[in-house]
């Protein structure tokens, strides 16, 4: 994924129904890390932070906002690639740090996931 990389977690351990499922979805889609550690425990890794990932029999959906420095339009074709239906966006949205531009999709367990872009200061606030 040229360009794609993920910068950081802006807004863990994620519960979900098939572990393998989740990691494989969140490394073909994300561009994730599946690391092992602990008792056979697993986490996905990216940058410089970590997800933990556990099963649960009723997961609970949660949602993920992350920043990266690619152009939305990149996300999307890469999206469309991989099958994944984009569920909104692009739009403007307010994140942790400032206004960004977000595109949603979910991943297998229905957690909403937002990818986003800070917006340059010279385009204002929300």
């Amino acid at each position: 994924m040229p360009n794609l990389n993920l910068d950081r977690l802006d807004h863990l351990v994620l519960t979900v129904r098939d572990v393998d499922q989740t990691c494989a979805f969140y490394r073909r889609v994300l561009g994730m890390e599946i690391e092992t550690f602990g008792r056979d425990r697993t986490a996905l890794r990216f940058g410089r932070h970590k997800i933990n990932v556990e099963h649960a029999d009723r997961p609970t959906p949660i949602h993920l906002c992350f920043i990266t420095n690619a152009p939305l339009a990149d996300w999307i074709e890469h999206l469309k690639g991989c099958g994944v239906a984009l569920r909104d966006g692009p739009v403007k949205r307010s994140g942790a740090e400032g206004p960004i531009d977000s595109i949603y999709l979910d991943d297998p367990d229905q957690n909403s996931i937002e990818v986003s872009t800070y917006l340059a200061p010279s385009q204002g606030k929300l």
